[in-house]
This record gives C-alpha cells, structure tokens and sequence, in this order.
C-alpha cells in the first residue's frame, strides 16, 4: 500500500498532485478528505485555508505476482507468458511458454518453491494477504486428476489383499487431494505418518 498527503487550492487539484506522484490511474485510488478548503476570514483578514487529502493506493496481487515471476523467468533465461484470474479467495497465475519443466522441478518441487517465493513477495507489499497460485500449463490440475486416479487404483488394491499402502512423501496440497478423494469410500481409511518433507499418505482398511 501507498499513501501520501497533498494540499491544493480545491479537493480535486490535490487528489490530482496525489495521483501523479503515485504515478496511478485515477479510478485505482481510494481519497479521503481531510480538510475541506475555505475562503478568507471575516474581514478578509485571515489567508485562505487550503485543501487536503489523503490518497491510497492498493498495489494490484496479479501484477506484483507477474512481475516476480518475470523477473524469475528473466533471471534463468526462461520465455515465459502470463495469465491473471482473480476469484475472491486467490489469485491465479498460470504461465505459459516453451520449454517450462524447469519451472515445474521434480513432482513439482520447482514450482511449489516458486509459488511460495512469490506470495513472500506479494505479501510484503499488501495490507490484506491474497493467496497466489501459481501454475505452469495447467500442470496442477493434471496433477491432482493422476493422484485422483492413484487413490482409486491403489485403495482397490488395498481391499483386494487387505494390506495397508504407504504412499511417496507428498506436500501438504496433494495428501489433501487423497484424502479428499478416498473419504466417501466406507471400506478405506486414510491417514497421515512421518514429517515433512516425508510425511505420507497411508491408505488401509477400516477397522472392524
């Protein structure tokens, strides 16, 4: 958030003085009046009392998150292109481009990390926290519908012989996404064991 405080001889002159030294479109601030401007004095023999204004400017989360992540990109010399959606609990940023696996890493380390540095750096310069998401391609929804697909083959195994299965350690999204997928089934059960970085997923058979 930008603040600053301007005087002009009327309202508008200084919320024009302020916009311009925030280098912002008018319709983007917030202006609360502080003192309303007024003519002389009785007798004429007071000076005229000028207005003033307190402009607010709220830094956009999908600009300062694509810019963060340009810079990013610039930095490793990846060609990448980004989109912005806004819904009323986070903000998304998908990036697009040749050659990104880099930026998606091993099970999507790479991008997790990114995602994380990006938020640490949007926060910084917000008064409200928004949550960033941060995609490569579509790749999170790919990856949820593979683990979606995983939970249902493995929990079939697991009914078949009857014993328990211990997943590869997963962050804390995509255990979320097993549990989630697996919770309706009244034969399975599903729980977490270990800490992160290893914690992991343990599908098994309802007791009793």
């Amino acid at each position: 958030m930008r603040v600053v405080e301007k005087t002009g001889k009327t309202v508008e002159e200084a919320i024009a003085t302020g916009v311009q030294e925030l280098a912002v479109d008018r319709k983007y601030v917030q202006v609360e009046i502080l003192e309303e401007p007024t003519k002389k004095g009785l007798f004429g023999l007071f000076g005229t009392k000028l207005a003033k204004v307190r402009v607010t400017y709220e830094d956009d989360p999908g600009l300062l998150a694509t810019g963060f992540i340009q810079n990013i990109c610039q930095a490793m010399g990846v060609k990448a292109e980004t989109q912005v959606t806004r819904n009323s609990e986070n903000c998304h940023v998908n990036i697009t481009g040749p050659e990104l696996g880099i930026l998606i890493g091993r099970r999507g380390d790479t991008l997790d990390a990114l995602q994380y540095l990006t938020n640490l750096a949007v926060s910084k310069k917000l008064s409200d926290r928004v949550r960033i998401i941060v995609d490569v391609e579509g790749y999170r929804s790919r990856r949820e519908e593979t683990l979606i697909r995983l939970a249902k083959r493995l929990s079939d195994k697991v009914k078949r012989t009857g014993v328990r299965i211990v997943l590869e350690p997963m962050n804390p999204h995509e255990r979320r996404i097993i549990h989630t997928s697996l919770q309706d089934d009244s034969r399975i059960s599903t729980f977490s064991e270990g800490d992160d970085p290893n914690r992991r997923v343990v599908i098994a058979l309802k007791r009793g």
